[in-house]
């Protein structure tokens, strides 16, 4: 094992076949942004290395010592639960769905399910790699295709419906199907219904077993669309079990007390004026998953990146009473990541990256806004808008809370003091924050 690069993805691979292990790790040498810090061929060893190494990402075979069932899938939730955030990609050379299933179950955000057979064509593994490494997730689309192969020779189904299925072959969303089929999500539900229908009318004691697995197909794109995850990840994670739940659509909201999280790289427009751009991108990715790591820890939802700006809600989509004392707990433990990489990024010679953050506590509208093709679950108020301005006075290392924030803690920091009231761009009264960390 060696020490890994600062601006790279770090990757702990697993594989009991030392042939395919040291293929995927050559595979992966020729990409500078991704290093492989380590590597294991059981369970014990998997779940031990990766647990003390703490990877961005893990990439795992599905089946290994010591039963060769399903350890690489149970290894890597186990990994998730010491370490929140960390990506991973699961390796197969089975096309059976019901192992995608298992790894997705919790939710899909940062997990990618791939055929071993295609990971040599193009660049699948390295951008699977990249998506998981902040959260995002894929799915190969050949599992669908080689499932519902079998099933469309038996099921005398007609043109429509062949296309159809064609359509979740190839891995679309239902909104997706609903804006080429120029119909309404519900109307191409209804009709994958019919069309399993069809398939089961005609079929044997062989072919219902096919239909088994493409009903728990169909429950797979059911969810991960309305997680908003499909193959795209077009929500957080956890957004949409709940709007599904609550059969709230596009437009409705619904009011909930949040605490509302805003980080900023300080001179970053100076960092990237004078860093190689490979390089800066390679430390934003690692930023991010860093961040990412520190909020997903803390039961928060990243809501977006813009730039080099994070956004986070706690409190949303499920409600809790302690989203303050989660906000801020995230907050100190994204200073001490980022405070931990800057250091390994300055001993390489590369820029540090400074942030400061702001947090904003109050009553927001949360709501489900967009198209039936693409849509993003966002929160709307002046907690926002407070909070955006807050991070400004948060110097590096700093985080500023608005009085409100402050109140709703249930342990006050004992290096937290009082600001000067502050006039801040679209409020009338001045505001009292609180700043936490370094003095200036």
């Amino acid at each position: 094992m060696t020490e890994p690069n600062p601006a790279a993805i770090t990757v702990f691979l697993a594989d009991d076949n030392i042939i395919v292990r040291e293929g995927v790790r050559a595979m992966l040498a020729r990409n500078t942004d991704i290093e492989i810090v380590g590597v294991a061929d059981d369970y014990d060893t998997l779940v031990a290395g990766a647990s003390a190494l703490a990877p961005n990402v893990v990439v795992s075979d599905i089946r290994m010592p010591p039963s060769f069932q399903s350890e690489g899938i149970d290894g890597c939730k186990e990994i998730r639960k010491r370490h929140p955030g960390t990506g991973v990609v699961i390796l197969s050379q089975f096309d059976d769905p019901d192992y995608a299933i298992a790894l997705l179950s919790e939710g899909a955000a940062g997990y990618a399910y791939l055929l071993k057979d295609h990971i040599a064509e193009g660049d699948q593994l390295v951008a699977a790699i990249r998506s998981v490494a902040t959260g995002g997730s894929v799915l190969d689309p050949s599992i669908v295709d080689a499932m519902i192969r079998p099933a469309v020779r038996k099921g005398g189904l007609d043109a429509d419906q062949e296309a159809l299925l064609a359509m979740l072959a190839e891995g679309k969303p239902i909104k997706a199907i609903a804006v080429a089929r120029k119909m309404t999500p519900a109307a191409v539900n209804h009709d994958v219904e019919r069309l399993f229908a069809n398939l089961a009318s005609s079929a044997s004691a062989g072919a219902q077993g096919a239909l088994r697995r493409l009903r728990l197909l169909h429950d797979a794109i059911v969810s991960r669309e309305e997680q908003g995850e499909s193959l795209s990840r077009l929500l957080p994670g956890g957004v949409a079990e709940k709007l599904l739940a609550s059969g709230r659509g596009l437009g409705e909201s619904e009011m909930l007390d949040v605490t509302v999280l805003m980080s900023d790289i300080r001179g970053y427009s100076t960092i990237s004026e004078h860093a190689d751009l490979s390089s800066l991108a390679r430390q934003l990715n690692t930023h991010r998953a860093e961040m990412n790591r520190a909020i997903i820890s803390q039961g928060g939802t990243v809501m977006q990146y813009v730039g080099d700006a994070v956004m986070a809600v706690f409190g949303a989509p499920e409600p809790s009473v302690d989203h303050a004392d989660r906000a801020l707990a995230a907050a100190l433990s994204m200073h001490d990541a980022q405070r931990a990489v800057n250091e390994q990024w300055t001993a390489a010679g590369l820029p540090p990256f400074p942030i400061g953050i702001g947090l904003s506590s109050g009553q927001v509208a949360a709501a489900l806004l967009g198209s039936e093709e693409r849509a993003e679950y966002t929160v709307v108020g002046d907690v926002v808008n407070l909070c955006q301005r807050l991070q400004q006075f948060a110097a590096s290392g700093q985080c500023v809370l608005s009085e409100a924030t402050w109140d709703a803690l249930t342990v006050t920091p004992d290096d937290g003091e009082r600001l000067d009231a502050q006039t801040v761009k679209g409020r009338d009264t001045p505001v009292r924050p609180y700043r936490i960390g370094p003095r200036p």
